[in-house]
């Protein structure tokens, strides 16, 4: 995440240093928790989490758990992971519903941090999960606020309840009071209230958001902060808690290049739980918050589940199987091939799924320099083929080749590495299928790898002559089938060009079948 990478940097850096020491000192400790504090203070969190963390992390690591651990450099960073957990709100924190519709939920915060847009994503993620929200523009004051709900209501496939034109005209108390009698009426489950916001945290702001909330008394007041404004967002979260008060924190821009410090501040100050995280420009860029999870990704440890709850949400599990189906009788095209990069491309941005990976850190470079548009340009060169030519790939000659290329707007070039690549994979994917193993083009077969059915399999060596003189090979042929030796073959040399006599005290046959059975053959 790109919020939390000068941080990861730091932190994974310190780690390093401590893998080559088998006993930690007291000076070893200091020195690494010293190195966490600058890392935490350059990224902007609060003075006083900073203090309280690295202070529970030497108390322990100078304990008796590191002490007496295998590895004490995997406990450090294990006892850091867990007081990252603990400052980002330990456990994660879902919506409380109302016993009887509708759950009104209030959003909250200054202006800029994104309030809109996340009022049209949580809509959008609520839908998803069987819901039916309607959301509220109850911002009449910021310029075109109103007509900025409706157009996200409209991508989110939402609908908005909008009396009143805004652009400061209007009343925001009635405006929102009237939309809980409008749910009530039209059977919306969930009822989002847009606010306004201000530049900064003033008397007028505090107070109409104190009397929306008055007047509707919501189950869930979702205080909206930006992750970028660093050092402020302590500031500005209490003003908020002192003046309307709210259950939970949504982070928004995490995909951005600031340090992050609201993150690790806001919740262990406020009290209050982080519950999502807004993570990209588009709908469904958006995330509950698992305090665990960030934890591992600030620490380069990954985020395997939710990169498994994205594939599940983006896959279809009977086209997987017809998938698989395709790779085992050999009829896979280019047609499924298409299908499969919209699915992969349906699960977001390729970088941040990678990202979620461990180790992800060490392959920053490689991340950075990735091109999102490559499964674009793919897309567009298949698109240009017919429906004959996706099916059988055979077919496409020279000139078939360059008018494919001239469609997609791409080089005979890319389309020829296109097809290969997809001849590659299919081969591939068929051995897997089939219970084989994969040869991957310049490696060949994957070593001591085994898949489904084949594995232990080994292919026996076909046995027989190797003479170049058709007549003797014939004759040596036969003799093997037939049980008898051919002639001459005690006298063949070894591969190694020794005589290959057999010596009266060579190994026998229970100790050659002996010898072939501990080397696995």
């Amino acid at each position: 995440m790109a919020t939390f990478g000068n941080l990861s940097d730091r932190l994974a850096e310190t780690f390093k240093n401590l893998r080559t020491k088998g006993k930690l000192s007291a000076a070893d400790v200091d020195g690494t928790v010293r190195e966490i504090r600058r890392a935490l203070l350059d990224a902007d969190v609060a003075l006083s989490v900073v203090k309280d963390f690295t202070g529970k992390v030497r108390e322990r690591a100078l304990g008796d758990e590191v002490n007496k651990a295998l590895n004490p450099a995997q406990q450090v960073v294990q006892i850091v992971n867990e007081e990252l957990i603990a400052i980002l709100g330990g456990q994660q924190r879902r919506l409380e519903f109302a016993k009887k519709p509708p759950t009104i939920i209030m959003l909250a915060g200054l202006q800029g941090a994104g309030k809109t847009t996340l009022a049209g994503k949580l809509a959008k993620w609520l839908a998803k999960d069987g819901h039916t929200p309607l959301l509220v523009a109850a911002d009449l004051q910021r310029p075109n606020a109103v007509t900025q709900l409706q157009v996200v209501g409209e991508q989110a496939g939402v609908p908005v309840y909008a009396p009143e034109p805004g652009n400061g005209v209007g009343n925001p108390v009635k405006v929102a009071k009237d939309a809980i009698k409008f749910a009530q009426q039209k059977l919306y489950d969930t009822v989002i209230v847009d606010t306004a916001g201000r530049l900064g945290v003033d008397a007028e702001l505090m107070k109409q958001a104190a009397d929306i909330r008055k007047a509707i008394d919501p189950d869930e007041v979702l205080f909206v902060i930006d992750a970028m404004i660093g050092q402020d967002a302590v500031a500005t979260a209490k003003a908020f808690q002192d003046g309307v008060d709210f259950t939970g924190v949504v982070l928004t821009k995490l995909d951005g290049d600031a340090r992050g410090g609201a993150a690790l501040s806001v919740a262990s100050i406020t009290g209050r739980p982080i519950m999502f995280a807004s993570t990209g420009e588009t709908l469904d860029d958006f995330e509950p918050f698992h305090p665990d999870r960030m934890a591992s990704r600030i620490l380069d440890l990954g985020d395997i589940l939710t990169l498994i709850e994205q594939a599940q949400g983006a896959f279809d599990e009977d086209e997987a199987r017809k998938v698989a189906e395709k790779f085992a009788t050999d009829t896979f095209t280019l047609d499924d091939f298409l299908g499969q990069m919209q699915q992969l491309r349906n699960m977001g941005s390729i970088k941040k799924m990678m990202g979620m990976l461990p180790g992800a850190g060490a392959m920053k470079a490689q991340l950075d320099n990735f091109d999102e548009r490559e499964i674009v340009r793919t897309e567009a060169i298949i698109q240009s083929m017919t429906k004959a030519e996706r099916v059988s790939p055979k077919l496409l000659n020279g000139s078939r080749r360059l008018r494919i290329a001239r469609g997609s707007g791409s080089s005979v070039t890319e389309v020829n590495q296109l097809v290969q690549r997809f001849e590659q994979a299919a081969k591939m994917m068929k051995t897997v299928a089939k219970g084989g193993m994969p040869n991957i083009p310049g490696m060949g077969p994957i070593p001591g790898a085994g898949f489904g059915g084949g594995r232990g399999k080994v292919q026996a060596k076909k046995k027989g002559s190797k003479s170049g003189n058709p007549a003797k090979r014939a004759a040596e042929n036969a003799a093997i089938e037939a049980g008898v030796k051919p002639a001459g073959a005690e006298a063949a040399g070894t591969g190694f060009g020794l005589g290959g006599a057999k010596k009266a005290n060579g190994p026998s046959e229970d100790e050659m079948a002996a010898l072939q059975k501990m080397l696995g053959r």
